[in-house]
């Protein structure tokens, strides 16, 4: 065996496996779940968001003040 047949079989696996990953990579089969997947750092941000406006709410409802008192300066909620 001489280095050109090695080198001729790690061409041929190193196309075979090209191939065989472009194959996962784009077959139908998985277009739904690489679709899926790829949106889910926007899935992960909006309910962030969701979360950080529901509290921002409650916090808001609970720092309603009574007409007349006033807050010192650096008073917490």
């Amino acid at each position: 065996m001489t280095i050109e047949t090695l080198r001729e079989i790690g061409l041929v696996l190193g196309s075979l496996a090209f191939l065989a990953i472009c194959w996962w990579a784009f077959s139908p089969k998985r277009k739904k779940r690489f679709e899926e997947d790829a949106n889910l750092p926007f899935a992960d941000d909006e309910q962030q968001a969701d979360k950080d406006a529901s509290a921002a709410q409650k916090d808001e409802s609970k720092s309603e003040q009574k007409p007349g008192t006033e807050r010192k300066q650096g008073q917490d909620k």
